[in-house]
């Protein structure tokens, strides 16, 4: 639809317009062909905000990186342009990042050892590297890989780097150089060195950081990270402050950079493999986060393959130019929505904007202090510490609260890199845990309520006297058959009157694999061997075509097609077996109910 009817469509065709290979291929530049000039308007407020978030936020990330400030604003020009032409998303915009700035910085500065150059070199190519790993990833439709970060250990592993970028900009902030690298050692010679503080820079970067932080508060439209930079260069123009020892970035060169690919002497590449994987992880998982969160509140779909291959795109271009690794910017994204930016035309008005500054307006750059900067930075780490999710998550669960916290700790702890690699293997070992034991609960009825329900859910919940209803809520295989039979036997084990009838609800078994198939077989026999029959319920045709089909159609229990048909089944029998017990010999022993096999199919089985 157009702006005029009130809606607009993003990240799609418009309506009754098919999708071409160009929008599989480049969605954006797919889009730009079929813009809308009644967007344009919009488009060009929104990127010039865009933009006047996106110099000091790119300056400041570059200083995060460890890179000069211009390296911050062609790592914010080039990969805009490419994204914007490639990706899914209308509204995202990418660029540097301080998430994955802090895990560049921690994987390039031991190799470097100092050496600027190499420094810059190696991050070219750790950059093209992960964006080799995202094209690759995108051809393997990994798109789903972020999912395995979950939101807690996400939430953790952001609150570590978020702790990481606040204390390694202290140290800007009080006016002297750290020799030190690694959390722990630049916290102990920032603190044994206090007494070096600077006054005129610490009063700068206190000023700058109240304006990044406080502005906003009262003049909500104020570009606050340029406002700050503006004030703090204006002061140390003004009023002389370079000769009272405070720092700034000194001359910035203008104009782009040409195309080079970085010189680097292959023994590194092994150490830079493992780090470009790091780097690509979290670029991706914090841009598909970004694009997804404003794709559900804005109504639209992204691609999370079609977002790996634009981001790989971005990084390539970016570690050609000079730039370094990107990502989504959830903040500068936030800013043209708020300014009604509808189109992929938003990301290129602003990178015009930006390349403007590159190529005419360096200059005045080379006033601004690093204290300006390091508030910028500080600012950004606070906002990046979630304390209110770190909160929920606690309050909801507080095993996944001690995971988030631990994938903090690692952080922090292990450093930035390797803290993400805890994240992966946390995350892992999670996904390992849930699946390998799933919730099984024993189902009972309440009064009042319709259907069966799990005991420990309900106070007043009670079972059927004489059997056993078993929800297994996960797939069966090879992993947690063993968890399952215990499970199961122990619900027996467990109820108040004897068993005749165990009736497993097949509804949230989604899958069983081979030794599923044996585990039902072994559970089977063992309670036959005490006198108890096996039912199921629920998914009655896929089982039973699934048993067919692979020669289980007489093995195995009775499948009945809902819950409680298969109750009322086996307490109907479990009466007529009495009735005839007291007929024949009122002292004989009770014989346990055996479900009648349904008519209409066979039996038994597995899920497909």
């Amino acid at each position: 639809m157009s702006a005029a009817s009130g809606t607009v469509r993003r990240g799609l065709p418009g309506p009754g317009i098919p999708a071409t290979p160009l929008d599989r291929i480049a969605p954006g530049l797919a889009a730009l062909l079929r813009y809308d000039r009644a967007n344009i308007g919009a488009d060009i407020r929104a990127g010039l905000a865009v933009a006047a978030v996106a110099i000091p936020v790119g300056i400041s990330y570059a200083e995060l990186a460890g890179f000069r400030p211009e390296y911050g604003l062609y790592a914010s020009f080039f990969p805009l342009i490419v994204y914007a032409l490639l990706g899914s998303s209308p509204q995202l915009i990418v660029g540097p990042d301080a998430a994955t700035c802090a895990v560049i910085a921690a994987s390039i500065a031991p190799l470097a050892a100092g050496d600027t150059v190499l420094y810059a070199h190696l991050a070219g190519m750790l950059t093209l590297i992960a964006g080799l790993i995202c094209i690759i990833a995108s051809f393997l439709r990994l798109g789903a890989l972020a999912d395995f970060l979950s939101k807690p250990i996400l939430v953790g592993l952001l609150n570590g780097i978020a702790i990481t970028i606040v204390l390694g900009q202290i140290a800007k902030l009080l006016g002297f150089p750290v020799a030190s690298h690694g959390l722990l050692p630049v916290a102990i010679e920032v603190a044994s060195r206090l007494g070096e503080t600077n006054p005129a820079t610490l009063a700068l970067g206190v000023a700058a950081l109240l304006v990044v932080g406080l502005g906003p508060r009262f003049v909500p439209a104020m570009p606050a990270g340029i406002v700050a930079m503006v004030l703090a260069a204006a002061a140390v123009a003004g009023l002389g402050l370079e000769r009272m020892g405070v720092a700034t970035l000194g001359a910035v060169p203008g104009g782009l950079p040409l195309p080079s690919f970085p010189a680097v002497d292959p023994a590194y590449l092994p150490n830079l493999i493992t780090d470009a994987a790091s780097v690509a992880l979290v670029s991706y998982a914090s841009l598909i986060f970004s694009s997804r969160s404003f794709a559900s509140r804005n109504g639209y779909e992204v691609d999370g393959d079609q977002e790996f291959a634009a981001l790989g795109a971005a990084n390539i271009v970016s570690g050609l130019t000079q730039g370094f690794a990107v990502s989504g910017a959830d903040s500068r994204t936030a800013v043209g929505n708020v300014s009604g930016g509808r189109t992929h035309a938003t990301g290129l008005v602003a990178a015009a904007v930006v390349g403007f500054v590159i190529l005419f307006l360096t200059g005045p750059l080379r006033f601004v202090p690093t204290a300006a900067l390091g508030a910028v930075l500080v600012f950004a780490g606070l906002s990046l510490f979630d304390a209110k999710g770190l909160r929920l998550i606690f309050r909801a669960d507080p095993v996944e609260g001690a995971i988030s916290v631990l994938a903090m700790l690692g952080v922090v702890g292990l450093g930035v890199t390797r803290g993400v690699l805890l994240a992966v293997i946390l995350a892992l070992l999670r996904f390992v845990q849930l699946t390998s034991r799933p919730r099984v609960e024993a189902l009972g009825i309440v009064e009042g309520l319709p259907g069966f329900h799990a005991l420990s859910n309900h106070k007043t919940a009670r079972p059927l006297p004489g059997l056993v209803i078993v929800r297994f809520n996960g797939p069966l295989v090879f992993f947690n058959t063993g968890h399952f039979r215990k499970a199961v036997l122990a619900a027996v084990d467990g109820a108040a009157v004897p068993v005749r009838c165990v009736i497993l609800d097949l509804i949230p078994i989604t899958k069983v694999d081979v030794s599923g198939v044996f585990a039902l077989r072994e559970l089977r026999d063992a309670l036959a061997a005490r006198g108890i029959a096996l039912a199921g319920a629920g998914r009655r045709t896929e089982w039973l075509s699934w048993a067919e089909a692979h020669g289980f159609a007489d093995e195995g229990a009775t499948i009945y097609p809902t819950l409680r048909r298969a109750v009322r089944d086996a307490l109907a029998l479990a009466e007529t077996n009495e009735e005839r017990q007291g007929d024949e010999d009122p002292h004989a022993q009770e014989e346990a109910p055996r479900p009648v096999r349904d008519r209409t199919g066979p039996g038994g089985g597995d899920m497909p």
